[in-house]
């Protein structure tokens, strides 16, 4: 079932706001049918007595009558698909039952109550007040002949009056809770589409911060794995065992990208807590150094100030712009690039993460200029998450900087 389906579905369960509200809904024209052939078939037994009986009523009129006791029934069981023609159509039999002498009779009686609930659930309070006053008068005109015959009371005559009036009430109420409930559930629905548009929103989210882990661990890890496999390649002629133990790094580094990925996986896959790696912080930064060192890239690491305890997310933003640092310079530093320097500051209020290489000279257009990739993008966001900053571009002497900052204050 769609979800305007299941809307429309709930919209109705709230209009009808009970079961047998709802399952007269669902049965409205059966339900017609049978009140409009019982109440025909009562109408018709009155007129009989008046024509056989009571000798009031001719055949000729006995016959009229019949025929405006079936299209009232029937303009009943059709109100629906002429709202405004049938209570006009019924209040004029009911003056045909005047004209030919019957007076009050079921059909148009009940008919004419039961239009007026229908008349005040449909239009507003002051066609439904004329409706109301306009079978008043009938009812008046109507009853003067059994008046006459002193067949009913003043106060009855006043009783069914005030009947009108309250089924027109109850019309009126049933329209208000009508457009209640309708404002209810349009609210319902709204607020049934922002979740579902935050909903959207978050695994959008999402998507894009599991892509940036995913371009992380891939980027540095075969960055690293390309520059030791071809430092292999070039030594494994004159220098067999260094050639080995380059290929055991790249082997080593591969399998630890493998892993990532996998637990970037297993979180795609699941949602539930499982054993899993913990994420990546500064606790292992110098592994991340190290691992950059066995490239034959020399990284000086300095760390300024005392180092406090990050939260996960903060600390894995920081641990994720230094090894995009690192890879990026390593894959766009040319040949100039001798050495990175990795500076980080501790604050009271924000930690400063400051990564300086020497590497393409000033004016010098790199193979990849990885300014205009993903890295320095996921770079950037990571920090913004965070309500930090990052500012990277060429430096004047030459070489590369990077320079977050990151609030911690708020965060501890």
């Amino acid at each position: 079932m769609t979800r305007t389906a299941q809307s429309a579905g709930r919209r109705r369960a709230a209009l009808a706001g009970t079961p047998f509200g709802l399952w007269a809904e669902r049965h409205a024209t059966p339900t017609s049918i049978v009140v409009a052939m019982a109440l025909f078939l009562y109408d018709a037994m009155n007129l009989a007595v008046q024509h056989f009986g009571l000798n009031v009523l001719s055949v000729p009129q006995l016959i009229v009558a019949l025929v405006l006791s079936v299209v009232l029934c029937a303009a009943y069981v059709l109100r629906s698909r002429g709202p405004r023609i049938t209570p006009l159509l019924v209040y004029v039999g009911a003056w045909g039952y005047v004209v030919l002498g019957v007076g009050l009779s079921p059909a148009p009686l009940v008919l004419l109550g039961l239009l007026l609930y229908f008349v005040g659930a449909r239009f507003g309070w002051r066609t439904t007040l004329v409706a109301s006053v306009l079978v008043g008068v009938w009812v008046v005109v109507a009853t003067q002949p059994l008046l006459a015959k002193e067949y009913v009371r003043i106060g009855e005559v006043g009783v069914i009056v005030l009947t009108g009036f309250f089924l027109a009430t109850i019309g009126l109420l049933a329209q208000s809770r009508r457009g209640h409930m309708t404002a209810l559930q349009d609210r319902a629905d709204q607020l049934a589409r922002e979740r579902d548009a935050r909903e959207a929103i978050a695994a959008a989210e999402e998507r894009a911060r599991i892509a940036r882990e995913i371009h992380d661990i891939v980027s540095h890890s075969l960055g690293t794995m390309v520059v030791m496999a071809d430092g292999a390649a070039q030594t494994v002629a004159s220098s067999p065992e260094q050639a080995a133990h380059a290929m055991e790094r790249v082997r080593d580094t591969g399998r630890d990208a493998m892993g990532e990925m996998r637990r970037m996986l297993d979180v795609l896959r699941d949602d539930s807590s499982t054993s899993r790696s913990p994420q990546p912080g500064l606790g292992r930064l110098d592994g991340l150094v190290d691992e950059a060192r066995q490239t034959g890239l020399r990284v000086d690491l300095h760390i300024e100030g005392e180092p406090v305890a990050l939260p996960a997310g903060l600390d894995l933003a920081a641990y994720r712009i230094v090894q995009e640092s690192l890879t990026n310079a390593r894959k766009h530093g040319g040949p100039l690039l001798s050495v990175v320097t990795v500076t980080l500051s501790y604050a009271p209020t924000e930690l400063s993460l400051r990564i300086v290489d020497d590497g393409a000279a000033t004016g010098s257009t790199p193979e990849v200029p990885w300014t205009t990739g993903h890295g320095l993008v996921g770079m950037r966001q990571r920090a913004s998450a965070y309500g930090g900053s990052l500012e990277a571009g060429p430096r004047s002497g030459g070489g590369f900087e990077a320079h977050a900052l990151l609030p911690i204050e708020d965060d501890r």
